[in-house]
């Protein structure tokens, strides 16, 4: 008797285990990302900052993007959240550069978004800022956008490094948009995507919530896995009891 209870026991803790397992929701990166980060060089881009709050002690009240002066952008532009002040800063360039056959002379040089009292990023919580930016680098496959989070309590986390030469991802690693060569015929002025053709805020804010519904259908389906195995275990414990 004593056999059988502790195979219940052991079963009742593995589906438990299982359910644990397969019942986990997918969560935001670890660190400040691009989301998505695939696009066409030439083109524009709509995409947000990722923004996980990392620390148990202190919420994130403050993004500041620092945008490419090699490879200015000419375009910036926010899109409004409620609780946060965006501010794009435009400044002269050291030294004009040619953006798509035209002379450039000034251009954006950073974004900052800042928390408005009573707003934060919390514990266990990520946010994400809406940017459409242009015109993307030609003959570049990757735009890097160093990122400073700052938190409430002061203190500072600077993502910007690089990625190594061996791919291997650094500690503090920049945000980026992964940059596709321009298809023979497209358009200039062209939001594609190297994966995707979705352009706008709103389209991808949808496919993120897409994600988040199937990551909780997954999420249900592993409980009802778990469930239904232990409900077998049990079952067969029990019949081997009344045949002994």
């Amino acid at each position: 008797m004593s056999t059988n209870r502790f195979g219940v026991r052991t079963l009742a803790v593995l589906a438990v285990a299982g359910i644990a397992v397969l019942g986990t929701p997918t969560i935001a990166s670890a660190h400040v990302s691009a989301q998505p980060a695939e696009f066409t060089q030439g083109g524009r881009a709509t995409f947000a900052f990722r923004v996980p709050n990392e620390r148990d002690n202190a919420g994130t009240t403050k993004i500041e993007v620092t945008l490419p002066q090699d490879t200015p952008l000419t375009s910036v532009r926010t899109k409004p959240l409620a609780g946060w002040k965006a501010e794009a800063v435009k400044g002269k360039l050291a030294k004009p550069v040619t953006v798509a056959g035209k002379e450039i002379t000034e251009a954006f040089t950073s974004i900052t978004w800042t928390a408005e009292p009573g707003t934060k990023i919390n514990v266990n919580e990520y946010q994400e800022f809406f940017v459409a930016i242009g015109t993307l680098p030609e003959g570049k496959d990757k735009l890097e956008l160093p990122t400073k989070q700052t938190y409430e309590n002061g203190e500072v986390v600077d993502w910007a490094q690089a990625t190594g030469a061996d791919g291997k991802e650094p500690e503090h690693p920049a945000p980026a948009l992964k940059l596709a060569p321009k298809a023979a015929g497209a358009d200039d002025h062209g939001h594609g995507s190297a994966t995707s053709t979705a352009t706008s805020g709103d389209t991808h804010e949808a496919s993120a919530a897409g994600s988040d519904k199937t990551a909780r259908y997954l999420g249900g389906a592993g409980l009802a896995v778990g469930a239904l195995g232990l409900g077998f275990g049990v079952g067969a414990i029990l019949r081997s009891k009344r045949k002994a």
